[in-house]
């Protein structure tokens, strides 16, 4: 009996031994992103970034010391030169990948299919685009995808995400792409699947929409795309209190349940690609994103993959912009501290994983 017990016991240890490995190699791994498509452009108008200290500084630099380490950018097919509304093309978004990429982010690309934004209201196809069929469309966005991820992995970048359409809602590419045909929106998604996995096989692809408080939503739409044959990795949800009018006090639990949902009914791996709050209410953008990273972290299976804040560089001064997390004195407000507290806890974490050890 002895002999038997042996094993066993040596078969627990390990076990005990790894829990805290386990949890502080999640902490490693969870998301903490800004999506910073505006860059580019506010570098070229001369805006100068200050840290807290109000030395200028690489606004990469500000956002690693914040604690992020992960950047989005967004991918217009043939757009206009406006600082705010345009930029983003292939060449500009592979530049900014690889500068993101020599500072050690991961980074996430996300198609909007568009000549500029993609949003619930606005799926205008591409101008060049604007009188193909759907067959045609279904080879537009396959290629758009390839040649993108292609000219990324030319340039040694492989981003960790990729998004096949931008809060699509609606649908994309509307309205052969409408969500009053799911049929041809779940083509269209494969479409930039297939394109994307061609090039890029360890890329998470996402489908993405807003109001990721709305469970009713989600259910809908992910039913449908699943039941045509739509393929993905992961659910993307943007979260706005403010543009639910409302505290993210009365939203936030609905959040945590919808994530848990879709994890348990589809399988899938959720991560929330877009939050803001207001930068004259820093205070309360901060709690919101704390509780949204921990509302994350809390989806069953380590399958919350992390959180990325829009455009927290985006300075209402320079973008008009009011949900950026930077304030009229060239400086991050106090709502991104929310990912510095957030590496403090995963130090205090395996700390304490150590001591068990």
């Amino acid at each position: 009996m002895k002999h038997l017990l042996i094993p066993f016991f040596s078969f627990a240890i390990s076990l005990l031994l790894l829990c805290p490995f386990s949890n502080w190699a999640y902490a490693q791994s969870f998301a903490k992103g800004a999506d910073v498509g505006w860059l580019q452009q506010m570098e070229a108008t001369g805006y100068v970034f200050y840290n807290d200290k109000g030395v200028a500084q690489d606004c990469f630099q500000i956002l690693k010391n914040k604690g992020i380490n992960s950047l989005r950018f967004r991918v217009f097919v043939n757009p206009s030169v406006d600082k705010v509304s345009g930029h983003c093309s292939m060449d500009e978004v592979v530049a900014m990948s690889v500068r993101a990429k020599a500072m050690g982010f991961r980074i996430m690309i996300d198609f909007h299919y568009s000549d500029t934004w993609a949003d619930p209201g606005k799926q205008v196809k591409p101008a060049a685009w604007a009188n193909h069929t759907f067959s045609q469309l279904k080879t537009d966005v396959y290629n758009h995808t390839f040649e993108v991820m292609t000219a990324l992995k030319a340039s040694g970048v492989t981003p960790e995400w990729v998004q096949v359409g931008n809060e699509i809602r609606g649908g994309m590419l509307r309205p052969d792409g409408s969500t009053s045909n799911y049929l041809q929106l779940a083509q269209l998604i494969t479409s930039g699947y297939k394109a994307i996995k061609a090039i890029s096989p360890t890329s998470k692809v996402i489908v993405h929409l807003d109001r990721g408080n709305d469970n009713v939503l989600y259910r809908g739409f992910f039913d449908a795309i699943t039941n045509n044959g739509a393929l993905y990795d992961v659910i993307g949800m943007s979260y706005y209190p403010f543009w639910l009018n409302q505290d993210y006090t009365a939203s936030i639990d609905n959040l945590a349940n919808n994530m848990k949902d879709m994890v348990t009914r589809y399988g899938k791996e959720v991560i929330i690609a877009e939050v803001g709050g207001e930068d004259t209410a820093s205070q309360n953008t901060y709690d919101m994103l704390v509780a949204v990273q921990n509302a994350v972290r809390a989806v069953p299976n380590s399958k919350g993959l992390g959180v990325f804040y829009w455009e927290p560089e985006g300075a209402k001064s320079w973008s008009g912009y009011q949900l950026s997390a930077w304030g009229n004195d060239g400086k991050p407000t106090k709502a991104l501290d929310a990912f510095t507290s957030s590496n403090e806890n995963e130090r205090r974490g395996q700390s304490s994983g150590d001591n068990k050890k």
